[in-house]
């Protein structure tokens, strides 16, 4: 039996580990985005509950406790606001900063785009699937995309797509492609599936996956020329 490589060794060990690692790094990315939201506020209440006594509410006072209790006050914020706008109150407060931010330049940008984006997500367009393939960034390649909207094209009446293509694995960036609605490529995908895909950079997908649009696929196959030598 032939005695692995070092090299070999090496590539099997950093296999094994770069699953873990990248697990770590969004684990590690999304708890430090929910606590920095509410250090700001815990953080000063802590320090001062600690500076009382010192020597038995000291702990309160070290790094990990207070990005502990910033992500537990995040999510408990996060479910508050879920129960909240299930109610009549809520959902009046909620229209009330939205009106709030939307005299706010440059925020009421941002946030109308993200909320408006957020909404289309959630509801299928008419007659289109959600969730899509498209050529790009050439026709011998498919990306996974959103349609937020259909089109027509002035004059002709052809239907449009407009589809938001993510980027990987940072959704939040992408472009905008307006593609013909015969070239798509329909998937029976939800959202959430394809932004697991997405994100995962495609570890987690279906064993099969539509290719073709469905134009290209009934297209009757070339015939093939006749043979010289048959005449």
């Amino acid at each position: 039996m032939r005695t692995p490589t070092l090299q070999r060794l090496f590539l099997t060990g950093l296999l094994t580990l770069l699953p873990l690692w990248l697990t770590l790094i969004v684990v590690r990315f999304v708890f430090s985005l929910l606590s920095d939201i509410s250090r700001p506020i815990t953080g000063p209440i802590l320090q001062r509950i600690a500076s009382v006594d010192p020597q038995s509410l000291g702990w309160l006072a070290d790094s990990w406790v207070q990005t502990l209790l910033a992500l537990l006050a995040t999510l408990l914020l996060i479910l508050f606001t879920g129960a909240m706008s299930h109610r009549v109150f809520g959902q009046q407060l909620l229209r009330w900063v939205e009106k709030l931010i939307g005299r706010v330049p440059f925020a009421n940008t941002i946030y109308g785009s993200a909320r408006q984006l957020l909404n289309i997500l959630q509801t299928k367009p008419g007659g289109t699937q959600r969730v899509v393939l498209i050529d790009f960034p050439h026709d011998q390649m498919k990306s996974v995309g959103f349609v937020t909207r259909v089109l027509r094209e002035q004059g002709t009446g052809r239907e449009l797509a407009a589809v938001y293509v993510p980027t990987t694995p940072n959704p939040t960036s992408g472009y905008l492609e307006i593609v013909p609605i015969e070239k798509l490529t329909p998937t029976d995908w939800s959202v959430d599936q394809a932004m697991g895909f997405i994100i995962s950079g495609g570890a987690i997908s279906p064993d099969n996956i539509p290719f073709s649009a469905p134009a290209e696929a009934t297209a009757a196959p070339p015939t093939p020329p006749a043979d010289p030598a048959s005449g």
